[in-house]
């Protein structure tokens, strides 16, 4: 263990090295507490990948400052009929390699984010068919009407299919296997940025690509990116001026930073929910003293559970204020959030151990709790803090805290009983959490970070509906209504929508988004 721990703050150090030697007035220098898995855009959803990856690669439809749709690599989309979508493709866009972009890159990516080993199969699940109409416009028919098509594929990155096939990288990087390809280490995009240099877990160094199709608002010639997991240490880093910019900020070092006269936290509220799931399919539960049955199946667990944790106590001490506790899925500025409907069930042990007692586990059970420790902010010490409120009612719960790049794809693989997991919604709109996190889980990409496998057949069907509805008022009242019968089931244990708290240096400029977003194309040294 000492050994490793040498090796660690030795990589730290020669990449901090490394960065000083490459800096100049137009490199940005960023730290983050975990690294970017893969340079594949299509093998892991989760937005610190996605983020990294979209400097590199682009969608059709992208967001801009304000989080509101707006052209990419289509100038244009409309409906041609309820489940037909046109889109015009943008003309005279080259790929880093000089090859150009065409209908046929947008065909093969849609098959390939849709394939095998993809993580982005939630935001294609519904798509019947993508085709080419001539080199510069595609068609997307969808399984059902699909008003907010536009929305889910936002996060939908196109390749080269020339590329990916001289590469043998026509399938995505599975995270699930450990299979890898070319993509994870090299890429080769549309978008502002270019990959020079990869070293997983050590830096990535991005370089600003002079045939960008669109114009570049911040000088930032350079970005080099380097994953420090210690919160000293990353702190440390950017007071002494080795880095830019970082983040998380540890709450508790927010004061610090602001105090230095020479760097900020720039914060704001985050749209991610952090929650808990729990496997409620298997016959017996996994990793668990309790053998031949699965106590989450009962409904009454889950409630134990539930009421068994001290969220104001978390928000208190663990976040140090910086967190809304929450009742639903989804947190304030998300379409389909109700602050009526967002009312926890009250923190009562007394209540809960009679729950276990009345489901058969009066003296509780001992089951494990996978939980990252490189991803949320603070993630480790809420899932310690969790299994200390549980401890009260008798349930003895084994921590598995890892880092994330063993993590991520541990329960991916859904080889778990109960697990972390944060979910900002892509769409802004409710139905991205119900389609990938509530919605019973199929082989197409349904539920597909339903990782407990939580199934109601009329969530299900409301969600479809939901899907296609076009009238505001009555989707609303659906959502109102699936988010109710999820919340009576106890089907997930919501704890909080956490704050964003980036370090940035006062040369620095930059746009933080509410997603958590850090597009390079934005930055500015002065």
């Amino acid at each position: 263990m000492k050994f490793n721990k040498k090796m660690a703050y030795s990589a730290v150090f020669t990449a901090l090295c490394a960065m000083n030697l490459v800096a100049n007035a137009q490199t940005v220098r960023i730290a983050n507490q975990g690294d970017a898995l893969s340079m594949d855009p299509h093998s892991l959803n989760e937005s610190l990948q996605l983020s990294v990856t979209g400097n590199v690669y682009e969608p059709l439809v992208g967001r801009g400052k304000d989080l509101g749709l707006a052209p990419a690599l289509a100038t244009s989309w409309k409906q041609t009929a309820p489940t037909v979508w046109r889109f015009e493709l943008r003309k005279g866009v080259q790929f880093h390699d000089g090859t150009p972009f065409t209908a046929d890159d947008v065909v093969f990516s849609f098959a390939r984010a849709a394939g095998d080993g993809s993580d982005m199969r939630s935001y294609t699940n519904d798509i019947k068919e993508v085709r080419k109409v001539g080199d510069h416009a595609v068609e997307i028919e969808t399984k059902a009407p699909f008003p907010i098509l536009p929305d889910v594929i936002s996060l939908v990155y196109i390749m080269s299919k020339k590329w990916c096939e001289a590469n043998k990288a026509e399938r995505p990087v599975d995270r699930r296997k450990g299979i890898e390809n070319t993509a994870s280490f090299k890429a080769n995009g549309t978008g502002p940025f270019r990959v020079r240099e990869r070293q997983p877990n050590v830096r990535t160094v991005f370089t600003r690509h002079g045939g960008y199709w669109d114009k570049i608002e911040g000088n930032a010639a350079e970005v080099v990116f380097t994953p420090i997991g210690n919160d000293a240490t990353r702190v440390a880093a950017l007071l002494s001026g080795e880095v830019d910019v970082m983040e998380p900020v540890p709450v508790q070092d927010i004061a610090r930073v602001n105090a230095s006269g020479s760097v900020r936290a720039v914060t704001g509220p985050e749209l991610r929910t952090i929650f808990l799931g729990m496997d409620q399919k298997r016959d017996e539960l996994l990793y668990s003293n309790v053998k031949g049955k699965n106590p989450f199946k009962d409904k009454r667990v889950r409630q134990a559970f539930y009421q068994a944790i001290d969220i104001d106590g978390i928000k208190r001490v663990v976040m140090r204020g910086a967190s809304n506790p929450t009742a639903l899925m989804v947190g304030p500025g998300i379409n389909g959030f109700s602050t009526d409907q967002n009312k926890r069930l009250p923190h009562d042990v007394e209540a809960a151990k009679k729950l276990l007692a009345e489901a058969g586990y009066p003296s509780g059970f001992e089951v494990a709790l996978n939980c990252p420790n490189d991803r949320y902010v603070n993630d480790r010490l809420i899932c310690e803090t969790v299994a200390a409120n549980l401890s009260r009612i008798g349930v003895k719960i084994n921590l598995q805290a890892e880092t994330k790049g063993t993590y991520f794809p541990k329960i991916l693989r859904r080889d778990t009983s109960f697990y972390m997991l944060g979910w900002t919604p892509a769409t802004y709109d409710a139905h991205n959490a119900l389609n990938a996190l509530m919605r019973c889980v199929d082989d197409k990409g349904s539920g597909q970070f339903n990782l407990g496998a939580y199934c109601n057949p009329k969530v299900d069907e409301l969600t479809l509906k939901i899907q296609s509805e076009t009238d505001k008022d009555k989707r609303n009242a659906m959502i109102r209504e699936a988010f109710d019968l999820h919340s009576a089931d106890i089907g997930h244990l919501p704890l909080h929508q956490q704050a964003l708290a980036w370090g940035v240096s006062n040369k620095v400029k930059l746009v933080q988004l509410a997603d958590n977003f850090m597009p390079f194309k934005w930055m500015s040294v002065q």
